[in-house]
């Protein structure tokens, strides 16, 4: 199926096979090698959260901040 057959479907179907996709990443990204780069980097951010440095915004707002100075 391509993505303008699945855009011309009913949007509950659209919904259930994006709900499909992410159940089938979220179970693969178990498995996915990460490499010690991304590791250490992660590592680095929480590391700045935690004390202080930085905080963790949740994703509305961010949206919301986008363009906005």
């Amino acid at each position: 199926m391509s993505a303008a057959e699945i855009l011309q479907l009913p949007l509950r179907e659209r919904l259930l096979i994006m709900e499909a996709i992410w159940e089938d990443l979220r179970e693969r990204a178990e498995t996915c090698a990460i490499s010690q780069e991304t590791k250490d980097l992660l590592e680095l951010r929480r590391a700045r959260v935690e004390s202080g440095e930085a905080k963790m915004l949740d994703w509305d707002s961010v949206k919301h901040s986008i363009g906005r100075s």
